[in-house]
């Protein structure tokens, strides 16, 4: 049948290929992050703390462009304001040098960079002994001891050395004492901090060491063990 009836049924009818596909975009949506999240996607993304470096790095660049826009003369003027601030740095650094430690180690011999002669060292071993305060008395000869292996350049003046490290470099010039130095050692540190009370007898074996490495003649470089005289 033809006709103008005819032509409009014709024109109505639409191929099923002509009709587009419209998913709705929540569903869409989902499925894609659903997709997405599968680890095949991610083997090659940055750990935790690569991306909280790169989130730091960029704070910094964001404070840099900050401080660009409003430094006078834009990224100019913020160079020339880090090169001052720099240069105050590196002044103030010269002037006040290296800081120093505030205290030393925890079982260090001297309680500070040691400004006490051996004689100072004595009398107040004495004065502690007196006193039958003993532990005081064995912890201030042992200092004797090691100040006059100082100031007879048999040692070298270290801040921070300990009593151990005192007598394993005094026994090599002084090999004759260096098993008593060693002992002497052992009993400064079981006095200092192993809570152990120092008594008369302990003093006593470390004032007659300190008064025999008074009198000792050291091993020179070089020289034979007991060619010494």
């Amino acid at each position: 049948m033809s006709g103008a009836g005819g032509t409009t049924a014709r024109q109505h009818v639409i191929r099923a290929d002509d009709i587009p596909v419209d998913t709705p975009r929540i569903p869409a949506r989902e499925a894609a992050e659903h997709e997405l999240s599968k680890p095949m996607y991610h083997e090659n993304d940055p750990n935790l703390l690569q991306r909280g470096i790169d989130r730091f790095w960029d704070w910094v660049g964001g404070l840099f462009d900050a401080a660009a826009d409003s430094a006078p003369g834009g990224p100019v003027g913020l160079a020339v304001l880090l090169l001052t601030v720099l240069g105050l740095a590196v002044a103030l650094w010269w002037r006040l040098g290296t800081p120093q430690r505030s205290a030393p180690p925890a079982d260090a011999l001297f309680d500070g960079v040691g400004t006490h002669s051996a004689a100072q060292h004595r009398t107040a071993a004495e004065t502690h002994a007196a006193a039958l305060r003993w532990t005081e008395a064995v912890q201030e000869r042992m200092r004797a001891i090691v100040r006059s292996l100082e100031e007879r350049a048999l040692l070298d003046p270290r801040p921070g050395r300990t009593a151990d490290e005192a007598a394993a470099e005094a026994g090599r010039p002084l090999p004759e004492h260096a098993t008593r130095l060693r002992a002497a050692a052992r009993e400064f540190d079981d006095v200092t901090y192993g809570g152990r009370t120092g008594d008369q007898q302990a003093y006593l074996t470390l004032r007659t060491l300190d008064l025999e490495l008074d009198d000792a003649k050291p091993l020179l470089p070089g020289t034979a063990r007991g060619a010494t005289g």
